[in-house]
């Protein structure tokens, strides 16, 4: 397929996820980046959907469609639908899952006096608990998962505009972010490396109180030989990998680089892999550190 070609391929996204995790807002912030966007779509007429955009010859070259699954049938008809498109369309089609903890959609609940859909008459966890183990299945699928439980309304848009803007470059969309095992796993990371090994900066009284971008613990961090050895073998790998994800149509990538407290030893080594990646020619990398700036207070 020419470049041309590439260029020319309708996408599709279809977002789905936690109800209250942010579906609403994914879409008003995908309507922004000029997609044509439909809410509640049943996975059936998926086909039928794909069918007009082919015909519109290019008018209709990037849609969203919002799916709220209930059961496993919904699930099924999504999955055949998917490779219904997959096998009969040029369209490249995405799941986008948003995502949240428990507590925290209880709490969003709580303060917007909705019900759960699927626990009307009872408590919001009961529905929560019994959402999430439909959407099991679903959320292994899915080719980008973003988890909104610790991120404002305007930062998730701007996690879904730097995801999609890059569609029609056809890049590979790489995000770096550093985080705090004590904080837990960034749920929505595909690669995610422990560098809990390496000397810690906490440790040394004038270094505690800066980060892994201040020079001081970036020197630091990068002096030892088991950083240096680890940092040649991780790029090896990610040298590798990264065309391989992009070679199978996947269009970004998150990597996640822990330590203990996320201020430290991941940011530094985050920072390094996005000067080094940020060289490529087929990939644009994007760097954040979660929970930098967690114990400022």
């Amino acid at each position: 397929m020419s470049d041309k070609e590439k260029a020319s391929v309708a996408n599709l996204i279809i977002i789905t996820g936690m109800s209250g995790a942010g579906k609403s807002l994914a879409v008003r912030s995908l309507e922004d980046l000029g997609f044509f966007c439909v809410d509640n779509l049943p996975p059936v007429l998926i086909p039928k959907f794909a069918e007009l955009i082919e015909q519109s010859n290019g008018k209709i070259a990037k849609v969203a469609l919002v799916i709220d699954l209930r059961g496993r049938e919904f699930f099924t008809a999504l999955s055949e639908s998917l490779g219904y498109v997959k096998d009969h369309f040029t369209i490249k089609s995405e799941i986008l899952f948003l995502d949240a903890t428990d507590s925290v959609l209880v709490q969003r609940y709580k303060e917007s006096r909705r019900r759960h859909p699927l626990a009307p008459d009872g408590m919001p966890l009961d529905g929560i608990r019994l959402e999430r183990k439909m959407l099991e299945e679903l959320k292994i699928s899915a080719t980008q998962v973003i988890d909104t439980s610790n991120i404002k309304p305007a930062q998730l848009k701007e996690k879904i505009i730097s995801r999609f803007s890059h569609l029609e470059s056809n890049y590979l969309s790489v995000n770096i972010t550093s985080f705090g095992f004590k904080y837990g796993i960034p749920i929505d990371a595909d690669l995610v490396f422990d560098v809990r090994f390496l000397p810690n900066p906490h440790y040394i009284e004038q270094l505690r109180p800066h980060t892994g971008q201040d020079s001081d613990v970036y020197d630091y961090v990068m002096k030892w030989p088991e950083t240096q050895s680890f940092l040649t073998k991780l790029l090896d790998m990610l040298h590798f990998l990264l065309p391989q994800y992009h070679k199978e149509g996947k269009s970004q990538v998150i990597i996640a680089i822990g330590c203990t407290g996320g201020k430290h030893r991941s940011v530094a080594i985050a920072e390094y892999l996005g000067r080094m990646l940020g060289t490529s020619e087929t990939e644009t990398v994007r760097v954040s550190h979660r929970d930098e700036g967690r114990d400022r207070h």
